[in-house]
């Protein structure tokens, strides 16, 4: 960093433990003129703890474009700016994205670190083996936008990804309750919760036994969560019957009214969300 090559540092914070702060991002923190940041209030006592002293501008959803305005105005001055949110890795399910477009555009370089992101180290700790994951974030909070969101998420092409989403406290009994409607009892469901903190919590369970899970303990419905639904291909892995799980079920429905192999699967897919060739696959298998 020089006052010839002025840029925008992302830096992600911990979610919670301060451990989890990297050496490099308290270096150019330390070391930057201005800390652009989601709430001042809250990242001020972060960077006096690890001795920040460069000025703070605020930059949260309502105010981004005016923020990147200022950002750019400090580059364009020679001034190095970083980008923090309020925890985990900025411009994720967080305030940044606008802001980093701008300085682009600007001409500036944006440096990325490498830190901190609550979905990542809830998918690691998850135990589901899926190939692929598809990190949505937050949910509508109104529920009928928000089962409109998961059934299509249950589709193609997605239905046998893991799914990642992020929740508040005070909504997360109505969006398991939405995640068991649209995907039904048998997929597994992660709960990440307060993930570095004192009460840190992975708790992994079928989809039919979550919203029991939360009832039980009122403390299991506080902090904030990181949801993971396995994906269809997990939940139906184990077929071995006619009777095993509703994929199978709607195939053999489809199959016994004359439908060819093909076309039966599609539509179990299109209909139960089961993955596309694990019903073709067992399509076959029945058709034999």
């Amino acid at each position: 960093m020089t006052e010839e090559s002025p840029a925008l540092y992302v830096v992600p914070t911990p979610l919670g433990n301060l451990s989890d702060m990297t050496p490099r991002a308290v270096d150019v923190l330390r070391r930057v003129a201005w800390v652009a940041c989601e709430d001042t209030r809250h990242s001020a006592p972060l960077l006096r703890h690890f001795g920040v002293s460069a000025r703070l501008l605020a930059a949260h959803e309502h105010n981004e474009e005016v923020a990147a305005r200022q950002i750019v105005a400090r580059l364009n001055e020679g001034e190095s700016v970083a980008l923090v949110c309020d925890a985990g890795t900025p411009a994720v399910s967080d305030p940044g994205a606008r802001l980093v477009a701008r300085v682009r555009e600007a001409g500036f370089p944006v440096v990325p670190l490498p830190g901190p992101c609550a979905a990542v180290t809830a998918l690691s700790a998850s135990g589901l083996t899926e190939p692929h994951f598809l990190f949505y974030g937050f949910l509508p909070a109104k529920a009928r936008q928000r089962e409109t969101a998961l059934r299509e998420l249950a589709g193609a092409p997605f239905a046998s990804y893991a799914l990642v989403f992020y929740e508040a406290p005070h909504r997360i009994v109505e969006t398991v309750g939405s995640l068991l409607s649209v995907f039904g009892p048998q997929r597994t469901l992660v709960f990440a919760r307060e993930l570095t903190k004192l009460f840190e919590t992975v708790h992994v369970c079928p989809l039919g036994e979550a919203p029991g899970w939360l009832e039980a303990d009122a403390k299991h419905q506080r902090g904030e969560f990181v949801l993971i639904v396995s994906g269809a291909l997990s939940s139906l892995s184990s077929l071995s019957s006619a009777d095993d799980g509703e994929g199978e079920r709607v195939l053999k429905l489809l199959l016994d009214e004359g439908l060819p192999v093909k076309q039966a699967a599609k539509l179990a897919h299109a209909i139960t969300g089961a993955a596309k060739k694990a019903m073709y696959d067992r399509a076959l298998q029945l058709r034999e």
